[in-house]
């Protein structure tokens, strides 16, 4: 009873802490910066996510695939808002530079 009894308060808390940077989104599209986020903590982690749920699927245990699957996708969210908010950081008007070879004038003209 003990065991089937943890395993769905596991899973339960696992779903929850997937979904917990969905927080961080939020203040990110917020505060239109994602500076104070790192990139390279969230891309091991959906590393990690993506070990654990192909052992899940492979020892065919839904307590660890299911958590794993929704931080995986809500990891995967935050790094595509946090890439897209300093992208337009970087070129705050919309405006594309132009390279140094469009910026010299051409022969002939």
């Amino acid at each position: 009873m003990v065991v089937p009894v943890l395993a769905v308060a596991a899973s339960s808390w696992g779903v929850l802490m997937g979904i917990a940077p969905l927080l961080q989104i939020r203040r990110m599209l917020r505060e239109r910066s994602s500076r104070d986020v790192s990139l390279g903590y969230f891309m091991i982690l959906l590393a990690g996510f993506l070990l654990w749920i192909s052992y899940g699927v492979a020892a065919g245990n839904l307590v660890l695939v299911i958590p794993n699957s929704v931080a995986l996708v809500v990891g995967a969210a935050l790094i595509m808002v946090a890439l897209r908010i300093r992208r337009r950081s970087a070129d705050p008007l919309g405006i594309r530079r132009r390279s140094a070879d469009e910026q010299s004038p051409r022969p002939g003209r």
